[in-house]
C-alpha cells in the first residue's frame, strides 16, 4: 500500500466524523495556543525589561578602564586600540571622551553657563551607539554643541540646588566659549561660537547633575590649533605672572595635537546583548580592562530562563490534557473501524501498514491543531500588545513604556509548541493503532469487537 494511498485512506476515513474531529482539532489547538501564548509572556517580559527598560546601550555597553601591566607597558588606551575595538566583531560603535584642559566660561545671551566641564566626543559614533536626548537632535555640523540636562540649574549661597531651568528654552541659540591661549609671553583669549542643538537625557540617577557641555572633533581641533597643546589644556604656574621664559618652558614639556593621545571614558558598543559576553572575553583576552552590565544581569537572565521553562511546562500540561481527546478519539476509530481493520488483514496487510494508518491520522490531528492553535496564538500576541497598553492607560491611569511588548513568540518557540503538540498527538494514537493491530480477523468480519 503507497504512503499516498495511505493518506487518502485516512482523509476519507477522517471525514466520516466531521463533528467529532473537529472537536479534537479544536482541543489540541487550544492547548498549542495556551502553551504558545504562556510562555510568549516570559519572551515579551525579558526582551521588554531587559532592552527596554533597563536601556539597549546601558545592557551593550562594555566600559574599557586601561591596560593589564602585566601584558602592556603602558596602561592607557590609544587611537590604534580604538581602531582595533571597530574591528572586533558584534560591536556596532565605540566611544569615548576628551576633556577640554581649561575653562572656556561659557555664555547664552550674556548669561554665564552653568557648567563644570566642556568634553569633546565623536558624535558619529556616540549616534550610533544610542546617544540619548531629552530634547533637540545630535550635531551634524562643525559649529553645533549639546548641552547638559542641569546646566541651567540654579544655586543657593550653600551651593544647593534652588531653582531649575528647562535647559530647552536655549535650543538653536549661541552660546560664547572663551578659548586661552598664550602668545608671545601673554595671555589671550578668542571667542569661538558655537549653535546648541541638543539636551541630554535626564539622568537616571537623581543625585547626578548634567552640567557638561559636548562639543565635536572640530571644536577640539579648532581649539587645539589656538593652544598648541593636547585637548586645549592650559599650563599651570604657581605665580601669579609668569614669565615668558617659563611660559614657553611649560608649553615645551606639554604634549602636543600631534603626539600619540590617550582616550578616556572608552566604551564598546555591542550590536545585542547577547554578544557582550564574547566581546567582554575577547578584550580580556587582549590584556584590557572591561566591565559590563551584562556580568549584573546574569541572574536576571537566569531567572527569565526558568521562569520561560516553568511556563512551557506549564502549557504543556494543556497539551497533554488535549491528548485525551485525541485518544478517545483514536479508540472509537478503531472500533467503528473493526470491519475496514478485518477485510486488510484479510487480504493480507501487514500489521505495521495498519498500526501506520492510525497513527498517521493522529499525527494529522495533531498537525491541524498546532497549525491552527499557532495561528491563534499570534493573533493573540498581536492583540495583547495592541490592547493591554490602552487597558491600563484606561483604567489604572499609568503610561506604558514605548516599545514595551507584553507577549513575544519567537520562531523557535512556535516550531518547539507545534513539536510538542505533534509528538502527544502521536503517542496518543500510539495505543489504539497497536490495538488495531490485534484485532482478530473473524471477529471483526462479524462486528464482534
Amino acid at each position: 500500500m503507497k504512503f499516498s494511498d495511505q493518506l487518502r485512506f485516512v482523509r476519507q476515513n477522517m471525514k466520516k466524523n466531521k463533528t467529532r474531529l473537529f472537536m479534537t482539532v479544536l482541543a489540541t489547538a487550544m492547548g498549542c495556543t495556551f502553551l504558545i501564548v504562556l510562555a510568549s509572556v516570559g519572551f515579551g517580559l525579558q526582551q521588554s525589561m531587559v532592552d527596554n527598560i533597563v536601556g539597549d546601550r546601558l545592557v551593550t555597553a562594555v566600559d574599557i578602564y586601561g591596560k593589564n601591566p602585566d601584558m602592556h607597558k603602558d596602561t592607557n588606551v590609544y587611537a590604534e586600540d580604538i581602531a582595533m575595538f571597530r574591528e572586533l566583531p558584534n560591536v556596532k560603535a565605540v566611544t569615548y571622551r576628551n576633556y577640554i584642559g581649561q575653562w572656556l566660561n561659557p555664555k547664552v545671551d550674556g548669561e554665564e553657563v552653568g557648567s563644570d566641564r566642556t568634553i569633546q566626543v565623536d558624535f558619529e559614533a556616540e549616534a550610533e551607539a544610542g546617544f540619548a536626548l531629552s530634547a533637540g537632535r545630535l550635531p551634524q555640523q562643525d559649529n553645533e554643541a549639546v548641552i547638559g540636562y542641569h546646566i541651567r540649574e540654579q544655586l543657593d549661597e550653600q551651593g544647593a540646588p534652588s531653582g531649575y531651568k528647562d535647559a530647552s528654552e536655549w535650543l538653536n541659540k549661541t552660546m560664547t566659549l572663551e578659548a586661552g591661549y598664550y602668545k608671545d609671553g601673554e595671555k589671550k583669549t578668542q571667542p569661538i561660537e558655537v549653535v546648541i542643538v541638543g539636551v541630554t537625557e535626564k539622568p537616571t540617577k537623581e543625585w547626578n547633575r548634567d552640567k557638561t557641555v559636548y562639543v565635536g572633533v572640530s571644536m577640539l581641533e579648532q581649539l587645539e590649533a589656538l593652544t598648541g597643546t593636547q585637548n586645549g589644556e592650559l599650563p599651570y604656574f604657581e605665580v601669579e605672572n609668569p614669565t615668558a621664559e617659563q611660559i614657553e618652558a611649560a608649553l615645551a614639556n606639554m604634549p602636543k595635537p600631534t603626539e600619540s593621545r590617550s582616550y578616556s571614558d572608552v566604551q564598546v558598543i555591542a550590536d545585542h546583548a547577547a554578544n557582550v559576553k564574547g566581546i567582554v572575553e575577547t578584550l580580556r583576552d587582549k590584556g584590557f580592562y572591561n566591565h559590563s552590565i551584562a556580568d549584573e544581569l546574569k541572574q536576571v537572565n537566569l531567572m527569565f530562563a526558568i521562569m520561560k521553562i516553568g511556563l512551557i511546562f506549564v502549557g504543556t500540561i494543556a497539551v497533554l490534557i488535549a491528548s485525551i481527546g485525541i485518544f478517545n478519539t483514536m479508540t472509537m476509530a478503531v472500533t467503528e473501524r473493526a470491519q475496514d481493520i478485518g477485510i486488510m488483514k484479510a487480504i493480507g496487510a501487514h500489521p505495521s501498514v495498519i498500526r501506520r494508518l492510525f497513527l498517521l491520522e493522529s499525527a494529522m490531528i495533531g498537525c491541524m491543531g498546532a497549525i491552527l492553535g499557532t495561528i491563534v496564538a499570534y493573533l493573540i500576541s498581536v492583540a495583547v500588545n495592541a490592547g493591554l497598553p490602552v487597558i491600563i492607560k484606561q483604567f489604572m491611569e499609568e503610561e506604558v513604556p514605548s516599545g514595551f511588548l507584553f507577549s513575544v513568540i519567537p520562531p523557535y518557540l512556535a516550531a518547539l509548541s507545534c513539536a510538542i503538540a505533534l509528538g502527544v498527538a502521536v503517542l496518543s494514537g500510539y495505543r489504539p493503532a497497536l490495538r488495531a493491530t490485534r484485532i482478530d480477523v473473524l471477529s471483526a468480519l462479524r462486528r464482534d469487537v
